[in-house]
């Protein structure tokens, strides 16, 4: 078969946005020729990848087949791109961060930081708004490195701590528990819970802590957003388990408190994470041995910055 990567390019682009003009608009070509080439694609391979029905587009089964390969065609020519540019500058380059959705609340800080230090290493991120989709991230070479709270041991990759990552209980700024001292965790029992969605660490981490502790958490909603949480929470809703790097900003506002619960904070760890059969290039070399030397220093800061933020006046008796 003499299939060129730009076919390639072109055919997971279509796979992506679902059809032959988003894709265009994508690539900056026109519709006539993400035609053209998926016709000749499918000339070369002897079959039809899609199943067309009006303008939109589904794979066939020898489409989706044929788009496991592709992928790894298009992961290795960008390695490749990586490993050629090195051997003209280390800041050259195209670096590509995925991370879960709670990392983004410091991730971009150690980015920029690191974009000072390395002005020409072009770097693009991609939050996952599930861990699972994440997992399917690095397996299919979308990302060069990861950052996650729970590594997965479904695939093979090496995975290397580098920060402590604390899970707090918090609840609004003027609710009865936020100006109780030192509590025992079922304390906690009575009162609602907004948790996030089964799969996620954070969830994995309160059934753990409720199992440990001997009592059945009351969840009230079960939600796939930190944002939605927190908001959640602030109305009044219930109590949550969110990461301490998540809350910073509704701390300083007195829009939430940190509860004293016993055995909390939970102590985990950030890692990041790269598939163990790819090789870094250069840039992301460059970006794992920062992230691993500073990021410790830089959430220790963070968190120190929330840990001394003074309460609001108590409420009265």
């Amino acid at each position: 078969m003499h299939i060129t990567f730009r076919q390639l390019q072109i055919f997971a682009e279509v796979v992506k946005h679902g059809s032959s003009q988003r894709a265009a608009a994508a690539l900056h070509i026109t519709p006539p020729a993400v035609s053209m080439q998926l016709r000749e694609l499918e000339t070369q391979v002897g079959l039809p990848l899609f199943d067309r029905e009006g303008r939109q587009l589904a794979l066939s089964t020898a489409g989706e087949y044929f788009l496991v390969h592709a992928k790894r065609m298009l992961a290795a020519l960008k390695d490749a791109e990586g490993f050629m540019a090195s051997f003209q500058h280390l800041d050259r380059g195209l670096l590509t961060i995925g991370m879960v959705s709670t990392a983004k609340y410091f991730v971009p800080q150690l980015l920029a930081r690191f974009h000072e230090e390395h002005p020409g290493i072009d770097v693009r991120l991609r939050v996952a708004l599930n861990r699972e989709q994440l997992v399917a991230m690095m397996k299919d070479g979308e990302v060069d490195l990861s950052v996650m709270g729970r590594p997965p041991r479904e695939v093979a990759t090496r995975a290397e701590p580098f920060a402590a990552h604390p899970l707090v209980f918090v609840c609004p700024a003027k609710h009865p528990l936020a100006n109780i001292g030192h509590m025992p965790a079922q304390a906690l029992a009575p009162y609602s819970l907004i948790a996030r969605e089964p799969g996620s660490g954070t969830r994995a981490a309160l059934d753990a802590f409720c199992a440990e502790h001997h009592f059945e958490p009351n969840i009230s909603m079960e939600v796939s957003s930190n944002e939605t949480i927190k908001q959640s929470v602030i109305a009044g809703l219930g109590l949550s388990l969110l990461s301490l790097h998540t809350v910073g900003l509704e701390l300083h506002n007195h829009l939430l408190r940190i509860l004293d619960v016993q055995d909390t904070p939970l102590m985990r760890s950030w890692f990041i994470v790269r598939m163990q059969a790819r090789q870094l290039s250069p840039a992301a070399e460059a970006f794992r041995y920062f992230i691993i030397e500073h990021g410790e220093a830089h959430l220790l800061a963070h968190d120190a910055s929330l840990v001394n933020i003074p309460p609001t006046k108590p409420m009265p008796a």
